[in-house]
């Protein structure tokens, strides 16, 4: 029972987070904030250089939507 208490304070502390997000405040630790992709929304993976995760990367390299990125071979 503990374990469920402990999960839903978890999720009500992330949703308290996401909402402050969403207001525009600032959060009170910098390490919290995270990126998400701006095509899925997915938080790991993420290569900032070009705002996406590595799925999204990879589907649109394949597809040539990426100017300067080639698929590489050796």
């Amino acid at each position: 029972m503990a374990r469920k208490s402990k999960i839903a304070k978890a999720n009500r502390l992330k949703k308290n987070f996401l909402q402050a997000l969403a207001d525009g405040r600032k959060p009170k630790f910098a390490t919290k904030v995270f990126n998400n992709c701006c095509i899925c929304g997915r938080t790991r993976g993420y290569l900032g250089k070009f705002d996406i995760c590595r799925i999204c990367f990879r589907e649109k390299a394949n597809a040539w939507e990426l100017p300067g990125v080639r698929k590489s071979s050796w």
